[in-house]
This record gives structure tokens, C-alpha cells and sequence, in this order.
């Protein structure tokens, strides 16, 4: 078996139900197979697939691990050269697979690629989670091609040629396994959000090189745990990516002070639009960090030992806020 395609499940039977068929019909053949990692489901989840879906693996967790300890989880538990992280609420379409196993194949300098993500609920558009590939700009904010914040393009082949990431998306992220887990996988205590970047970035650190390969075309809903503008979300975004920056970032005394001033207007603009929840979001995600922040210090000495490189092309050397909200360039092509 060469390819395994793992989907983390915790109390999504609806989204099994409703994407399943699809991932089973593109992926299961000779070469590859569908895994289920359940996350400790307290539904109905582990009977549905038992009933359903016999050809599916399924590895059971005793507990919800979260999105970055479940998966490094279920990849110890399978034995494939090749691992696609695939998210329970993603459609999949007829030989989805080929193309990025074929880049893989293809080009040993890659550790991984993501295929191109459009919006299940509006299929001529690009998804915010992934889009057509993902990168960061010098503060550390990511954006993708086909999205920029909150920015959605509509998908008129614009991004149809394959080309170098910062990062892929966690919904659909494919990676080669050996080099994931010999790599650390993803960081446990990120919990959720963001795992996938930091993940990235200390690949691309160490000399890995990632890609969309927009030849692969996958539907993803989004949002189906967190909201875009939930609390929960908007607290675990800030704190994970000032995390991701301490691990990452050669650079961090600069880039910290300024992410200082530019995560206290973000703060700002949620009190001025008296969404007090938001506000106080961003407020405990700075103090989870500091608090969490000691625990990384050996990570981050790791980190900048074992870079060969801070000079990643795919880093956009300005600022995506003053690009976006001050000159107006709200689409990836406007400026790269």
C-alpha cells in the first residue's frame, strides 16, 4: 500500500455520512486505503462505520487528542510511503489522487503538496482554508493564493499552474510520512489551527520544499467545528500563530514588537465593533502564549539548529495589512 488517506474523526457522523462516499469512491484502490481515526466519539460515529463502511481502517483513540496529537497518532499507526491528512467535512472528486502522488513521485525534493481546495457551498469559488496554496508575509500572517484575510476569489483558472508553498493546508495536506514523523509532525500543543503552518515552515526552514498541485481539485466546507469568527477559533488562531512565531521566526524580536502593536488593533477593531467576545479573545490568546511560551524554548533552539535556510522565496517581504486594508490589493495576483 503506498498512499493512505486518514481522515480525524471526532463526533462528525453527519460529515462521514455525507463525505464518505465520495473519498471512498476516489481513494480506495490497490495503492491506497481510507483510515478513520476517531477521536474519542461519544455519537454515533463508531457504529456508523462499523455498518457502512467495513473496507474503511479504523483506529480508535480514548480521548479527543485534537487535530495535531490525533494525527501524529493515526500516522505511528499506519505503514504507507505517502499520508494524505484529509479533513471529515472535505468532497473529494474522481482521481483526486493521482496527480499529487504522481508530483511526489516525481520530485524526491518535495516533502508534500495539497491539492486546490474551492468552497463546497460555493463550488466556482476558492475555499479559505487552503485555497490554491498558502503563504505567510514578514509579520507572519498567512494568506493564500485565491484568498487574502477574508477575500475569496472565484476560481477562473487563474491558479491552475503548480508552484512552490510556504505552507499546505491541513484539510488536504499529502506529506511524505517518513519525513513528517522524522520531522516531529505536528506540535500537540498547538491543539487546533495553525498546527499545519508551523509544521510547514519547519520544513521549508530545513530545506523541504512543498507545492499545490491544482491538477487535484477537492470541495471543502469549512468552518464545520468553529465558525470563522468564533471566540474559540479566534483565540486559538492568535495564540498558535504567535507560537508558530517564536518556533519559526529567525527574526523575532522585530517581528514580535510589531505583531505587539498589530494584534492590539486587531483587539481594537472587535471593541470598536462591540463584539466584546472577540475583543477578550485575543486578549487571553496573547496570555496563553506568554504562559505557554517556556515550554517551547527547546523547540525553538531545535528549530534554528537544524535550519538551513531563512531566506524562504515564498515569504512575502511586505505587509499583507497594508497591502490589503491601505492600498486595497484584496487578490494574490495584485502583488505577486
Amino acid at each position: 500500500m503506498k498512499t493512505a488517506v486518514i481522515i480525524l474523526n471526532w463526533n462528525g457522523r453527519k460529515f462521514l455520512e455525507e463525505f464518505l462516499p465520495s473519498v471512498c469512491r476516489d481513494s480506495i484502490s490497490d495503492d491506497s486505503e481510507v483510515v478513520v481515526a476517531d477521536n474519542g466519539s461519544t455519537d454515533d460515529s463508531l457504529d456508523f462505520l462499523a455498518n457502512s463502511y467495513p473496507q474503511v481502517r479504523l483506529l480508535k483513540f480514548d480521548k479527543n487528542y485534537g487535530f495535531a496529537e490525533g494525527y501524529n497518532k493515526a500516522l505511528a499507526l499506519v505503514d504507507t510511503e505517502y499520508v494524505l491528512l484529509l479533513n471529515s467535512d472535505v468532497e473529494t472528486t474522481p482521481g483526486y489522487l493521482q496527480p499529487m502522488v504522481d508530483f511526489l513521485d516525481a520530485n524526491p525534493e518535495y516533502a508534500g503538496c495539497q491539492p486546490k481546495i474551492r468552497a463546497f457551498h460555493n463550488r466556482a469559488s476558492f475555499e479559505f482554508a487552503g485555497a490554491a496554496g498558502g503563504f505567510i508575509d514578514k509579520w507572519a500572517y498567512p494568506f493564500c493564493r485565491g484568498r487574502i484575510f477574508g477575500d475569496v476569489e472565484p476560481d477562473n483558472g487563474q491558479y491552475d499552474s503548480v508552484t512552490d508553498v510556504f505552507w499546505a493546508t491541513g484539510a488536504a495536506l499529502m506529506v511524505r510520512r517518513k519525513v513528517y514523523i522524522d520531522n516531529g509532525g505536528l506540535d500537540s500543543s498547538f491543539f487546533a489551527h495553525q498546527e499545519e503552518i508551523d509544521l510547514c515552515w519547519r520544513l521549508r526552514a530545513r530545506g523541504f520544499r512543498l507545492a499545490c498541485v491544482p491538477q487535484s481539485v477537492v470541495y471543502h466546507v469549512g468552518g464545520g467545528t468553529l465558525a470563522v469568527e468564533n471566540p474559540r477559533k479566534t483565540l486559538l488562531n492568535f495564540r498558535n500563530n504567535l507560537l508558530m512565531v517564536y518556533k519559526n521566526e529567525p527574526h523575532l524580536l522585530k517581528v514580535m514588537t510589531v505583531r505587539f502593536f498589530l494584534d492590539y488593533l486587531a483587539a481594537f477593531v472587535f471593541l470598536v465593533k462591540c463584539d466584546l467576545d472577540n475583543f477578550s479573545a485575543v486578549l487571553k490568546a496573547r496570555r496563553q502564549f506568554w504562559q505557554m511560551r517556556p515550554s517551547l524554548c527547546e523547540a525553538r533552539r531545535q528549530n534554528m539548529r537544524l535550519a538551513k535556510t531563512s531566506d524562504i522565496p515564498e515569504v512575502f517581504p511586505h505587509s499583507l495589512v497594508w497591502q490589503s486594508y491601505v492600498h486595497g490589493l484584496k487578490k494574490f495576483n495584485d502583488w505577486r
